[in-house]
């Protein structure tokens, strides 16, 4: 078993700082995977601070991972040593569910649900005497690391025309917004409206309009609506009464990508009849949703929860073709902490990635 390095936290309350670990050797469909670049997503912030109620510690994050396959198990086929891949929110689920017969694996029905890259199952239900769970695992280890262990259906291959640094977000911001809009059927010619200008309201922005779309982004801040425009989107302010008034009843989808607690209800207001507002941002309960104005006009509000694998390969391609991606700054794994607090300031548009080589620095 290779020792690894990484960051992780020890508690709800604790740093982030450098540990030493273990990692399986790759087992015969599995993929040893030197990590490169991984993305610092709010959901890495929410699962260290324990605001789920699941965190396993110690807890090392890090699910937007790219690196190069370093060793390959004796039946791998999909990926050989060198390979530039990438490693989503999943390395593994039942795949024998419905959900996982019809490759939909991030709504895994099975005892434990999908095997998140870090903090292990994201549902701990069946447990063995030895206190493993069910995949024979009782945490896992994300990209914060040197090195991260997966088998080869859940790897992704990263286009050449992707920078690996630029690539790290889409694992898990592309996707996220890509699949609802995916599924919902959204076109060249539809009105789109994202709400949130952070990194992924930035990503969904810039999808939607590679697709084609009529694309309106609503932000809270006024800095953001002039920086609308520079990725060409129309930025409206949030709390404008005027503005959103005349947008009532215009719009064909509607995504809001606001990663904490909010009122969806302004967002509903501006659909069309038979429309859908998709909340992939927040994972807690929101504020009641009016019912009189979702019944009268046939609305709908759903939620999506990140993308099945072919999705994110999908959104990986795409975004190659057309030569879209987040706004980055690379950073040192030492300034992940400080990182942390930028993004929590809910003033950072663009997406932190960290730059593995520096653990380096801590030898």
């Amino acid at each position: 078993m290779p020792t690894a390095t990484g960051y992780a936290a020890q508690h709800s309350f604790s740093r982030l700082k450098p540990i030493s670990f273990e990692r399986d050797d790759p087992k015969a469909n599995e993929v040893e995977i030197e990590v490169l670049f991984c993305g610092i997503c709010h959901s890495d912030i929410h699962q260290v601070k324990n605001e789920w109620g699941n965190t396993v510690y110690p807890c090392m994050p890090g699910h937007e991972v790219v690196g190069r396959v370093s060793r390959a198990g004796a039946s791998v086929t999909r990926h050989k040593i060198g390979d530039l891949v990438g490693v989503g929110c999943m390395i593994d689920s039942c795949r024998h569910c419905e959900p996982c017969s019809s490759h939909e694996e991030n709504y895994c029905e099975g005892p434990n649900s999908w095997l998140a890259t870090y903090n292990g199952p994201m549902v701990p239900k069946a447990k063995s005497p030895d206190g493993k769970n069910s995949y024979g695992r009782d945490n896992t280890y994300g990209g914060y690391s040197s090195s991260v262990v997966v088998a080869e259906d859940f790897v992704l291959k990263i286009p050449a025309g992707l920078s690996p640094d630029v690539a790290a977000p889409i694992l898990c911001a592309g996707v996220t917004t890509y699949s609802p809009m995916k599924h919902w059927g959204v076109k060249s010619g539809d009105k789109v409206g994202i709400v949130g200008f952070g990194g992924l309201g930035d990503m969904a922005a810039k999808l939607a309009r590679a697709m084609g779309a009529d694309v309106t982004l609503f932000t809270s801040t006024k800095e953001k609506v002039s920086e609308a425009t520079k990725i060409g989107v129309t930025g409206v302010l949030s709390s404008d009464k005027d503005a959103m008034k005349k947008l009532a009843g215009s719009f064909d989808f509607i995504l809001s990508t606001v990663p904490e607690k909010h009122d969806v209800m302004p967002f509903v207001e501006l659909l069309k009849r038979d429309k859908t507002l998709v909340v992939v941002g927040a994972l807690e309960p929101l504020a009641p949703v009016n019912n009189q104005e979702v019944a009268f006009h046939r609305k709908s509000v759903a939620g999506s929860l990140i993308g099945n694998i072919a999705d994110t390969q999908e959104v990986l391609d795409f975004c190659a073709e057309h030569k879209i991606g987040p706004d980055v700054q690379v950073i040192p794994i030492q300034e992940v902490n400080h990182a942390y607090k930028e993004v929590l300031k809910g003033d950072v548009r663009f997406r932190y990635v960290i730059d593995l080589a520096s653990l380096k620095l801590d030898e």
